[in-house]
Protein backbone atom coordinates (compact mmCIF):
# COMPACT_ATOMS: atom_id res chain seq x y z
CA UNK A 1 0.00 0.00 0.00
CA UNK A 2 1.36 3.23 -1.29
CA UNK A 3 2.47 5.79 1.69
CA UNK A 4 -0.70 8.19 2.31
CA UNK A 5 -0.59 11.93 0.97
CA UNK A 6 -2.44 14.85 1.38
CA UNK A 7 -5.29 15.33 -1.21
CA UNK A 8 -5.01 18.70 -2.59
CA UNK A 9 -7.55 20.81 -1.67
CA UNK A 10 -10.18 22.72 -4.37
CA UNK A 11 -8.99 25.25 -5.96
CA UNK A 12 -12.51 27.30 -6.18
CA UNK A 13 -15.19 26.94 -3.31
CA UNK A 14 -17.99 24.12 -4.33
CA UNK A 15 -21.04 25.42 -5.64
CA UNK A 16 -24.10 24.49 -3.78
CA UNK A 17 -26.80 22.60 -4.68
CA UNK A 18 -29.89 24.97 -7.29
CA UNK A 19 -33.22 25.68 -5.17
CA UNK A 20 -34.95 23.18 -7.46
CA UNK A 21 -32.39 20.48 -6.93
CA UNK A 22 -31.71 21.18 -3.46
CA UNK A 23 -35.59 20.52 -2.71
CA UNK A 24 -36.43 17.55 -5.05
CA UNK A 25 -37.79 15.39 -3.00
CA UNK A 26 -39.78 18.03 -1.17
CA UNK A 27 -41.47 18.87 -4.79
CA UNK A 28 -41.89 15.04 -5.22
CA UNK A 29 -43.51 14.49 -2.07
CA UNK A 30 -45.83 17.39 -2.75
CA UNK A 31 -46.86 15.90 -6.93
CA UNK A 32 -47.41 12.66 -4.46
CA UNK A 33 -50.41 14.89 -2.26
CA UNK A 34 -51.54 17.12 -5.44
CA UNK A 35 -51.66 14.12 -8.13
CA UNK A 36 -53.63 11.91 -6.19
CA UNK A 37 -56.13 14.91 -5.32
CA UNK A 38 -56.22 15.93 -8.42
CA UNK A 39 -56.97 12.66 -9.53
CA UNK A 40 -59.31 11.76 -7.01
CA UNK A 41 -61.15 15.59 -8.17
CA UNK A 42 -61.39 15.17 -11.57
CA UNK A 43 -60.90 11.61 -12.64
CA UNK A 44 -62.43 11.94 -16.18
CA UNK A 45 -59.69 14.91 -16.89
CA UNK A 46 -56.67 12.44 -15.90
CA UNK A 47 -58.37 9.15 -18.01
CA UNK A 48 -59.06 11.61 -21.32
CA UNK A 49 -54.96 12.29 -21.08
CA UNK A 50 -54.44 9.04 -20.80
CA UNK A 51 -56.20 8.24 -24.14
CA UNK A 52 -54.12 10.82 -26.24
CA UNK A 53 -51.70 7.83 -27.64
CA UNK A 54 -50.43 6.94 -30.67
CA UNK A 55 -48.26 3.24 -30.70
CA UNK A 56 -48.25 3.44 -27.12
CA UNK A 57 -46.70 6.64 -26.79
CA UNK A 58 -48.63 8.78 -24.70
CA UNK A 59 -48.11 12.39 -26.54
CA UNK A 60 -48.23 14.65 -23.34
CA UNK A 61 -45.82 12.52 -21.23
CA UNK A 62 -43.77 12.27 -24.29
CA UNK A 63 -43.54 16.14 -24.78
CA UNK A 64 -42.82 16.53 -20.63
CA UNK A 65 -40.10 13.89 -20.79
CA UNK A 66 -38.41 16.02 -24.17
CA UNK A 67 -38.64 19.14 -22.22
CA UNK A 68 -36.83 17.41 -19.09
CA UNK A 69 -34.08 15.30 -20.52
CA UNK A 70 -33.12 18.35 -23.71
CA UNK A 71 -31.88 20.52 -21.31
CA UNK A 72 -29.96 18.11 -19.71
CA UNK A 73 -28.23 16.50 -22.63
CA UNK A 74 -27.20 20.18 -23.48
CA UNK A 75 -24.56 20.33 -21.42
CA UNK A 76 -22.71 17.02 -22.56
CA UNK A 77 -20.26 17.48 -24.68
CA UNK A 78 -19.35 14.17 -27.18
CA UNK A 79 -15.94 15.79 -27.91
CA UNK A 80 -14.72 14.80 -24.28
CA UNK A 81 -14.68 11.41 -25.63
CA UNK A 82 -11.57 12.03 -26.45
CA UNK A 83 -10.19 12.46 -22.01
CA UNK A 84 -11.27 8.69 -21.53
CA UNK A 85 -7.58 7.50 -22.25
CA UNK A 86 -6.37 9.47 -19.21
CA UNK A 87 -7.98 8.17 -16.77
CA UNK A 88 -9.06 4.34 -18.23
CA UNK A 89 -8.54 2.95 -14.95
CA UNK A 90 -11.11 5.06 -13.10
CA UNK A 91 -13.86 4.95 -16.70
CA UNK A 92 -13.14 0.80 -16.37
CA UNK A 93 -14.29 1.10 -12.86
CA UNK A 94 -17.61 3.04 -14.13
CA UNK A 95 -18.35 1.23 -16.67
CA UNK A 96 -17.89 -2.20 -15.06
CA UNK A 97 -20.39 -1.03 -11.80
CA UNK A 98 -22.32 0.87 -15.01
CA UNK A 99 -23.09 -1.75 -17.08
CA UNK A 100 -22.12 -5.48 -15.28
CA UNK A 101 -23.24 -4.86 -11.87
CA UNK A 102 -25.60 -2.37 -11.40
CA UNK A 103 -28.60 -3.58 -13.63
CA UNK A 104 -27.84 -7.18 -12.39
CA UNK A 105 -27.80 -6.28 -8.91
CA UNK A 106 -30.78 -4.47 -8.85
CA UNK A 107 -32.89 -7.29 -10.59
CA UNK A 108 -31.84 -9.50 -7.72
CA UNK A 109 -33.15 -7.49 -5.29
CA UNK A 110 -35.92 -6.71 -6.82
CA UNK A 111 -36.11 -10.27 -6.84
CA UNK A 112 -35.54 -10.36 -3.60
CA UNK A 113 -37.70 -7.93 -1.94
CA UNK A 114 -40.84 -8.01 -4.19
CA UNK A 115 -41.27 -11.31 -5.58
CA UNK A 116 -40.96 -12.84 -1.94
CA UNK A 117 -39.83 -10.79 1.37
CA UNK A 118 -42.93 -7.98 0.35
CA UNK A 119 -44.94 -10.03 -1.41
CA UNK A 120 -47.44 -10.98 0.68
CA UNK A 121 -47.54 -7.03 0.92
CA UNK A 122 -48.02 -5.89 -2.81
CA UNK A 123 -50.78 -6.61 -4.91
CA UNK A 124 -50.08 -9.62 -7.09
CA UNK A 125 -50.94 -8.97 -10.17
CA UNK A 126 -48.45 -6.00 -10.10
CA UNK A 127 -44.97 -7.60 -8.74
CA UNK A 128 -43.78 -8.34 -12.13
CA UNK A 129 -44.48 -4.86 -13.12
CA UNK A 130 -42.55 -3.35 -9.69
CA UNK A 131 -39.61 -5.67 -11.10
CA UNK A 132 -39.54 -4.20 -14.47
CA UNK A 133 -39.22 -0.69 -12.92
CA UNK A 134 -36.75 -1.45 -10.77
CA UNK A 135 -34.66 -2.76 -13.84
CA UNK A 136 -35.78 0.09 -16.30
CA UNK A 137 -33.88 2.56 -13.54
CA UNK A 138 -31.02 0.49 -12.72
CA UNK A 139 -30.00 0.38 -16.32
CA UNK A 140 -30.09 4.08 -17.10
CA UNK A 141 -26.59 5.82 -15.87
CA UNK A 142 -27.11 9.42 -14.80
CA UNK A 143 -26.88 12.00 -17.06
CA UNK A 144 -27.18 15.37 -15.80
CA UNK A 145 -27.89 15.54 -11.49
CA UNK A 146 -23.67 13.82 -11.56
CA UNK A 147 -22.59 17.12 -12.68
CA UNK A 148 -23.92 18.26 -9.87
CA UNK A 149 -22.68 15.95 -7.03
CA UNK A 150 -19.26 15.40 -8.95
CA UNK A 151 -19.07 19.90 -7.77
CA UNK A 152 -20.42 18.68 -4.61
CA UNK A 153 -16.79 16.51 -4.23
CA UNK A 154 -14.19 18.55 -6.16
CA UNK A 155 -14.78 15.79 -8.45
CA UNK A 156 -12.45 16.39 -12.20
CA UNK A 157 -14.56 18.26 -13.97
CA UNK A 158 -12.64 16.54 -17.21
CA UNK A 159 -13.43 12.91 -16.49
CA UNK A 160 -16.80 13.66 -15.17
CA UNK A 161 -17.86 14.95 -18.62
CA UNK A 162 -15.73 12.29 -20.62
CA UNK A 163 -17.82 9.11 -18.33
CA UNK A 164 -21.08 10.86 -19.36
CA UNK A 165 -20.27 11.14 -22.80
CA UNK A 166 -19.18 7.65 -23.08
CA UNK A 167 -22.56 6.34 -20.66
CA UNK A 168 -24.73 8.44 -23.14
CA UNK A 169 -23.18 6.48 -26.02
CA UNK A 170 -23.38 3.53 -24.80
CA UNK A 171 -26.65 3.62 -23.37
CA UNK A 172 -27.42 4.33 -27.24
CA UNK A 173 -26.99 1.05 -28.14
CA UNK A 174 -27.33 -1.04 -24.65
CA UNK A 175 -30.08 0.32 -22.93
CA UNK A 176 -32.61 -1.59 -24.51
CA UNK A 177 -30.90 -5.20 -25.29
CA UNK A 178 -29.64 -5.23 -21.61
CA UNK A 179 -33.50 -4.03 -20.38
CA UNK A 180 -34.87 -6.58 -22.91
CA UNK A 181 -32.60 -9.45 -21.20
CA UNK A 182 -33.47 -8.84 -17.83
CA UNK A 183 -37.06 -8.71 -18.31
CA UNK A 184 -36.38 -12.04 -20.23
CA UNK A 185 -34.55 -13.36 -17.19
CA UNK A 186 -37.11 -11.97 -14.66
CA UNK A 187 -39.55 -14.24 -17.45
CA UNK A 188 -41.56 -10.58 -18.31
CA UNK A 189 -42.62 -10.05 -21.50
CA UNK A 190 -40.88 -7.79 -23.79
CA UNK A 191 -42.64 -5.29 -25.93
CA UNK A 192 -39.53 -4.95 -28.58
CA UNK A 193 -41.09 -2.40 -30.60
CA UNK A 194 -42.18 -0.34 -27.82
CA UNK A 195 -38.88 -0.64 -26.13
CA UNK A 196 -36.84 0.46 -29.23
CA UNK A 197 -39.42 2.93 -29.76
CA UNK A 198 -38.78 4.38 -26.55
CA UNK A 199 -34.87 3.66 -27.12
CA UNK A 200 -35.39 5.98 -30.41
CA UNK A 201 -37.55 8.58 -28.84
CA UNK A 202 -35.95 9.31 -25.42
CA UNK A 203 -32.24 9.31 -26.14
CA UNK A 204 -31.59 9.42 -29.76
CA UNK A 205 -33.85 12.04 -31.17
CA UNK A 206 -32.72 14.17 -27.70
CA UNK A 207 -29.61 13.55 -27.93
CA UNK A 208 -29.31 15.05 -31.68
CA UNK A 209 -31.53 17.83 -30.67
CA UNK A 210 -29.44 18.18 -27.65
CA UNK A 211 -26.37 18.82 -29.89
CA UNK A 212 -27.21 20.75 -32.29
CA UNK A 213 -28.53 23.15 -29.91
CA UNK A 214 -25.41 23.02 -28.14
CA UNK A 215 -24.21 23.86 -31.07
CA UNK A 216 -25.85 26.87 -31.89
CA UNK A 217 -25.31 28.45 -28.89
CA UNK A 218 -21.68 27.73 -28.47
CA UNK A 219 -21.23 30.10 -31.29
CA UNK A 220 -22.29 32.73 -29.77
CA UNK A 221 -19.56 31.95 -26.89
CA UNK A 222 -19.41 30.56 -23.80
CA UNK A 223 -20.75 32.84 -21.54
CA UNK A 224 -23.78 32.94 -23.57
CA UNK A 225 -23.90 29.17 -23.72
CA UNK A 226 -23.79 28.91 -19.66
CA UNK A 227 -26.61 31.61 -19.80
CA UNK A 228 -29.01 29.98 -21.34
CA UNK A 229 -27.96 26.68 -19.66
CA UNK A 230 -28.86 28.21 -16.62
CA UNK A 231 -32.45 29.87 -17.88
CA UNK A 232 -33.60 26.64 -18.91
CA UNK A 233 -32.84 24.49 -16.04
CA UNK A 234 -35.95 24.87 -14.08
CA UNK A 235 -38.42 24.00 -17.26
CA UNK A 236 -36.46 20.54 -16.82
CA UNK A 237 -37.37 19.95 -13.24
CA UNK A 238 -40.88 21.93 -13.63
CA UNK A 239 -41.63 19.08 -16.71
CA UNK A 240 -40.39 16.31 -14.23
CA UNK A 241 -42.77 17.70 -11.06
CA UNK A 242 -45.60 17.79 -13.77
CA UNK A 243 -45.47 14.25 -15.35
CA UNK A 244 -45.15 13.24 -11.64
CA UNK A 245 -48.63 15.23 -11.43
CA UNK A 246 -49.80 12.69 -14.15
CA UNK A 247 -48.22 9.58 -12.60
CA UNK A 248 -49.69 9.89 -9.35
CA UNK A 249 -53.36 10.86 -9.98
CA UNK A 250 -53.23 7.57 -12.05
CA UNK A 251 -52.04 5.80 -9.35
CA UNK A 252 -53.87 7.40 -6.71
CA UNK A 253 -56.03 4.80 -5.90
CA UNK A 254 -53.54 1.94 -5.71
CA UNK A 255 -51.49 4.00 -3.39
CA UNK A 256 -54.36 4.77 -1.22
CA UNK A 257 -55.21 1.34 -0.85
CA UNK A 258 -51.56 0.03 0.11
CA UNK A 259 -49.45 3.38 1.31
CA UNK A 260 -46.62 1.49 2.05
CA UNK A 261 -46.06 0.13 -0.79
CA UNK A 262 -43.76 3.23 -2.10
CA UNK A 263 -41.30 2.15 1.53
CA UNK A 264 -41.20 -1.08 -0.08
CA UNK A 265 -39.90 -0.12 -3.46
CA UNK A 266 -37.74 2.18 -1.71
CA UNK A 267 -35.68 -0.55 -0.05
CA UNK A 268 -34.01 -2.13 -2.94
CA UNK A 269 -33.41 1.18 -4.88
CA UNK A 270 -31.99 2.43 -1.63
CA UNK A 271 -29.59 -0.81 -0.64
CA UNK A 272 -28.59 -0.89 -4.42
CA UNK A 273 -27.38 2.53 -4.69
CA UNK A 274 -25.54 2.34 -1.60
CA UNK A 275 -23.85 -0.80 -2.94
CA UNK A 276 -22.70 0.35 -6.12
CA UNK A 277 -21.79 3.67 -5.30
CA UNK A 278 -19.42 1.61 -2.34
CA UNK A 279 -17.94 -0.71 -4.72
CA UNK A 280 -17.06 1.39 -7.35
CA UNK A 281 -15.28 4.02 -4.63
CA UNK A 282 -13.22 1.10 -3.50
CA UNK A 283 -12.42 -0.18 -6.88
CA UNK A 284 -10.91 2.80 -7.67
CA UNK A 285 -8.91 3.08 -4.61
CA UNK A 286 -7.96 -0.37 -5.46
CA UNK A 287 -6.82 0.50 -8.97
CA UNK A 288 -4.68 3.92 -7.51
CA UNK A 289 -7.04 6.32 -9.13
CA UNK A 290 -7.25 9.70 -7.46
CA UNK A 291 -10.10 10.86 -4.99
CA UNK A 292 -10.89 13.27 -7.81
CA UNK A 293 -11.70 10.97 -10.16
CA UNK A 294 -13.14 8.10 -7.51
CA UNK A 295 -16.18 10.45 -6.46
CA UNK A 296 -17.86 10.91 -9.51
CA UNK A 297 -16.60 7.14 -10.45
CA UNK A 298 -18.79 6.33 -7.41
CA UNK A 299 -21.67 9.04 -7.83
CA UNK A 300 -22.60 7.92 -11.55
CA UNK A 301 -22.21 3.99 -10.02
CA UNK A 302 -24.80 5.01 -8.07
CA UNK A 303 -27.60 7.73 -9.38
CA UNK A 304 -29.89 7.11 -11.94
CA UNK A 305 -30.46 8.90 -15.37
CA UNK A 306 -34.77 8.43 -13.88
CA UNK A 307 -36.10 10.63 -16.50
CA UNK A 308 -35.73 8.11 -19.34
CA UNK A 309 -36.42 5.20 -17.12
CA UNK A 310 -39.95 7.30 -16.23
CA UNK A 311 -40.89 7.54 -19.72
CA UNK A 312 -39.63 4.08 -20.63
CA UNK A 313 -41.95 2.71 -18.10
CA UNK A 314 -44.78 4.71 -18.93
CA UNK A 315 -44.46 3.96 -22.91
CA UNK A 316 -43.73 -0.10 -22.12
CA UNK A 317 -46.45 -0.08 -18.92
CA UNK A 318 -48.78 2.70 -18.85
CA UNK A 319 -50.05 5.01 -16.52
CA UNK A 320 -51.04 2.97 -14.00
CA UNK A 321 -48.39 0.64 -13.45
CA UNK A 322 -45.97 -0.70 -10.95
CA UNK A 323 -43.12 -0.06 -13.29
CA UNK A 324 -44.13 3.78 -13.50
CA UNK A 325 -44.84 3.73 -10.09
CA UNK A 326 -41.23 2.20 -9.33
CA UNK A 327 -39.12 4.79 -11.41
CA UNK A 328 -40.96 7.40 -9.76
CA UNK A 329 -39.64 6.41 -5.70
CA UNK A 330 -36.44 6.49 -7.39
CA UNK A 331 -37.01 10.22 -8.22
CA UNK A 332 -38.18 10.77 -4.74
CA UNK A 333 -35.33 8.90 -3.31
CA UNK A 334 -32.60 9.98 -5.56
CA UNK A 335 -31.49 13.73 -3.87
CA UNK A 336 -31.29 12.69 -0.01
CA UNK A 337 -29.48 9.66 -0.97
CA UNK A 338 -26.72 10.87 -3.23
CA UNK A 339 -26.53 13.84 -0.59
CA UNK A 340 -25.50 11.10 1.95
CA UNK A 341 -23.03 9.46 -0.62
CA UNK A 342 -21.83 12.89 -1.09
CA UNK A 343 -21.26 13.37 2.36
CA UNK A 344 -19.72 10.20 2.83
CA UNK A 345 -17.02 10.23 -0.37
CA UNK A 346 -16.07 13.88 1.34
CA UNK A 347 -15.24 12.63 4.86
CA UNK A 348 -13.52 9.71 3.82
CA UNK A 349 -10.96 11.49 1.63
CA UNK A 350 -8.11 10.83 4.52
CA UNK A 351 -9.24 7.22 4.52
CA UNK A 352 -9.20 7.36 0.55
CA UNK A 353 -5.72 9.00 0.61
CA UNK A 354 -3.49 5.93 2.63
CA UNK A 355 -5.05 3.80 -0.30
CA UNK A 356 -4.46 5.41 -3.77
CA UNK A 357 -1.49 5.61 -5.65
Amino acid sequence: MAAATPLPAPTAPVPALGFFERYLSVWVVLCIVAGIGLGQLAPSLFQAVGRMEIARVNLPVGLLIWVMVIPMLLKVDFGALGEVRRHWRGIGVTLFVNWAVKPFSMALLGWLFIRHLFAAWLPADQLDSYVAGLILLAAAPCTAMVFVWSRLTGGDPAFTLSQVALNDTIMVFAFAPLVGLLLGLSSIVVPWATLLASVVLYIVIPVIIAQLWRRALLRRGQAAFDRAVERIGPLSIAALLLTLVLLFAFQGEAILRQPLVIAMLAVPILLQVLFNAGLAYWLNRRVGEQHSIACPSALIGASNFFELAVAAAISLFGFHSGAALATVVGVLVEVPVMLLVVRVVNRSRAWYAGGAA
